[in-house]
Formats: C-alpha cells, structure tokens, sequence
C-alpha cells in the first residue's frame, strides 16, 4: 500500500535470440545516488523475467501523461504474443552503453547493469548500475538545464495512473527564511 509510484516501461534485449521487449513495472526505484543505482522487481513468469536474467541489462523508460495508453498496453499484452514496440506505437532507439533498445518518446533513459539479482518470493529484485542517462533535448532550457518536470510524468496508484499535478514547493521550502 506504499503508493503513489513511478511507471517506467523497462526495455530489454534477449542475448540468446535478439528479441526486444517493453515490461511495464510500478516496483521500479532508486536506491543510490554514489553510484546512481536503481532497482526493478520483476515476476519470474512473466516473459521478460528470463531476458533480464540473460542480459543483465535494461533501459529503464520514463513515462509519461503522453505515453500513459503505450504504458498500460505493454503492461497487459505479453511479448510472447505480439512486438510491443509496434503495437503500442513506440519509436526504438540504441542504448549508447548497453545492448538494449530505447523508447524515443520516453523523456529519460536510464541504461542500467545488473549488478545483483535478489529473489524475493513473487518477484526478483534486479539491482542495477545506472551506466548511461540519455534525454529528450525538448526539456532542456534555454541555459541548456533540464527540466523534467515539464515532461507531465505519470504515477501509479493502485491500478490507477495519474499526472503529477501542481507542485507545492520545492526542497526545504519549509525551513526557506522569508526575505
């Protein structure tokens, strides 16, 4: 019940036969900054579990309230069945750092390396190096600073997904002295 989340469409290359796949995931994380880490939990039986195992690589997709259809439609299709990447309209990119496609409508990629796989129960967590950040130029700044939060990223709450809506403040607003 630890919701809001982020949902990413994760990418990934199986090493074996070249076949590229989009899973969509709401256990998706960071977990360090130095070095930038992150984490996906994945179910074993889902078609993308023994890609992941093989590869140990993976883009992970931001999404967003433009993507949200693609996301939830590669979220409930299977690549057993169908090319994601075709059915939901998605424009495949190269990763620079890694074998593995990108989704150029995605804001950010991250290009991650498994580092460690975790078997929890129902899924694996997938610890990962994040290893190459690729962006969207249309969110940069004219100061070339990138703005991410002009991208209307998406969330998921419990079987729902929604915008980010209005921003309330920024970090440490709350302690800022009053000029």
């Amino acid at each position: 019940m630890l919701y809001p989340l982020p949902v990413i469409m994760a990418s990934v290359r199986d090493p074996r036969n070249g076949k590229d796949n989009i899973i969509t995931l709401a256990w998706a994380g960071t977990i360090c900054s130095d070095p930038a880490m992150v984490s996906i939990s994945v179910r074993k039986e889902r078609f993308s579990h023994p890609m992941l195992m093989a590869a140990r690589e993976f883009v992970i997709n931001l999404t967003t309230k433009e993507l949200a259809f693609a996301t939830d439609l590669c979220g409930v299709k299977s690549g057993r069945d169908v090319d994601k990447f075709e059915l939901a309209h998605l424009t495949k990119g190269e990763a620079v750092k890694i074998n593995a496609p990108l989704i150029l409508e995605s804001p950010v990629n991250l290009e991650c390396k498994v580092e460690q796989v975790l078997e929890l129960g129902s899924h694996d967590m997938f610890i990962a190096k994040v290893v190459g950040v690729d962006v969207d130029e249309r969110y940069l700044d004219e100061r070339g600073k990138f703005c991410l939060n002009d991208a209307d990223l998406l969330v998921y709450s419990h079987g729902e997904y929604f915008d980010l809506g209005e921003k309330l403040g920024t970090f440490g607003y709350s302690v800022r002295k009053k000029k």
